[in-house]
């Protein structure tokens, strides 16, 4: 093998390290939120804020790659999902991401609240934006940052080039709306 193979093969390995998965597993990213719901509440009954250290991590890695470098992400889709055999139900990638940079926003915030500068009423209050937020994605299949992705697309901020079977759903919804 060259080194200009291996070199490519390199890249290649990284590019797909750093990719998000498009389509998401609906029910992986609703067992995600669920652990999210788990740790946000840990750290609030028992007011331990070192957890959104934690829970910064996961959104930030789940937002750059996926599940890949997300222990929690690893944990879903490697043991908890193939275990409940249930058949895949496939949503768009982007908005899901774009979901978890919002998490990573909130989760951070909280985090430097709490640590940084001693708020943890603050923090307190963000994390339990966080709780909600986790719960209406992992209960109720009702992900709030995937409505504002939509809405981001819908008012021309987003291109329509960055989902394309966002631009089917929406055009789906639409249909469906007007004629109703």
């Amino acid at each position: 093998m060259t080194e200009r193979t291996e070199r490519g093969d390199s890249a290649t390995r990284v590019a797909r390290l750093f990719s998000f998965p498009n389509p998401v597993n609906e029910m992986s990213a609703r067992l995600v939120a669920a652990g999210v719901v788990l740790m946000s509440t840990a750290t609030l009954a028992f007011d331990q804020p070192w957890l959104l250290v934690a829970i910064a991590y996961g959104f930030f890695a789940r937002a750059l790659t996926g599940p890949s470098l997300s222990p929690l992400g690893q944990l879903v889709t490697r043991v908890v999902t193939p275990r409940l055999h249930i058949a895949q139900r496939p949503v768009a990638g982007p908005p899901k991401r774009f979901a978890q940079g919002i998490g990573f926003a909130m989760s951070t915030t909280a985090a430097v609240l709490a640590l940084g500068f001693g708020a943890r009423p603050a923090a307190y209050v963000m994390t339990g934006l966080i709780i909600v937020a986790a719960t209406l994605e992992s209960g109720f299949s009702f992900c709030i940052g995937c409505r504002v992705f939509a809405v981001l697309m819908r008012i021309g901020v987003v291109p329509e080039e960055v989902c394309e079977s966002c631009n089917n759903i929406w055009s789906d919804r639409s249909s469906v709306a007007r004629s109703a």
